[in-house]
C-alpha cells in the first residue's frame, strides 16, 4: 500500500475513528500473521506462509499512514521518511515474492507435498468475513473525509480479501480433494499482485483508487 500524502487533511473530529480503524487492521494483521505463519509452517504451506508474511508487511503499512496522521500536513521531513519508508516496504513486498517463488519450485520439484491445515483453512474463511466490511468501513471514512491516503489504504484492505479468498481456495482444493499442488497455485497467484506493490514503493508512487 504506497499513497500521497500530500494534503493529508483530517477533520479533528473524525480522526480518532480513522486511528481506531487503522489500530483494529495492525492488531488483526499481527494475529493473522502469527497464526498463518505458525500453521504454514507446521503444514509445508507455501500459501500460507507467503499470507502471513503479507500480513506482517500491511501492519508495517499501515503503521505508516497512523504515524503520518500524528504529524502536522505540511511537514517536509516526515514527507522525505515517509518515502524512505515506503521504498523499505516495497523491498520488503519484492522478497516476500522472490521467497514464494522460490519455494513454489522447490515444492513442485521435491514433491514435496503440503500437509491439510484446518486452521488455515478456518483462518482464510474468518478473514473473508472481516476485511470486506472492514475495508468498506474504512473507504466510507475515508470518501467522508476527502482523503486519498485513507482511500487507498482502505482499498489495499480490500486487496486482502482478494488474498483470503486465494488462499481459501488453494487450502480447500487440498483438503476436498487432496490436491496438493492447488496451495502451490495459491501461492503463486498472490505473487503479480505483491509484485506490483513492490514496484510502486520502490517507485514511490501513488495508489489513486477512487475514480468512482
Amino acid at each position: 500500500m504506497f499513497v500521497a500524502m500530500n494534503n493529508f487533511r483530517v477533520a479533528p473530529g473524525s480522526r480518532r475513528l480513522s486511528v481506531l480503524l487503522l489500530w483494529f487492521t495492525i492488531s488483526w494483521n499481527v494475529i493473522e500473521g502469527v497464526i498463518a505463519v505458525s500453521s504454514g509452517v507446521a503444514a509445508g504451506s507455501v500459501a500460507l506462509i507467503g499470507f502471513g508474511l503479507d500480513s506482517f508487511i500491511e501492519v508495517t503499512a499501515a503503521g505508516i499512514l497512523l504515524w503520518r496522521l500524528g504529524l502536522p500536513d505540511h511537514d517536509v521531513r516526515a514527507e522525505r521518511r515517509e518515502a524512505t519508508a515506503h521504498r523499505v516496504v516495497g523491498i520488503t513486498f519484492l522478497l516476500l515474492a522472490t521467497y514464494i517463488g522460490a519455494q513454489a519450485v522447490y515444492t513442485l520439484t521435491v514433491g514435496d507435498e503440503p500437509e491439510v491445515s484446518a486452521i488455515g483453512l478456518a483462518l482464510a474463511i474468518i478473514s473473508l468475513a472481516v476485511m470486506p466490511g472492514l475495508g468498506l468501513t474504512k473507504r466510507w471514512n475515508a470518501r467522508k473525509l476527502r482523503s486519498r491516503a485513507l482511500i487507498a489504504e482502505s482499498t489495499e484492505t480490500l486487496i486482502c480479501s482478494y488474498l483470503s479468498f486465494t488462499l481459501f481456495i488453494g487450502l480447500g482444493a487440498n483438503a476436498a480433494f487432496g490436491w496438493w499442488w492447488a496451495d502451490v497455485a495459491a501461492a503463486l497467484a498472490m505473487v503479480p499482485w505483491i509484485v506490483k506493490e513492490g514496484l510502486e514503493g520502490l517507485r514511490g508512487e501513488a495508489c489513486e483508487e477512487d475514480r468512482a
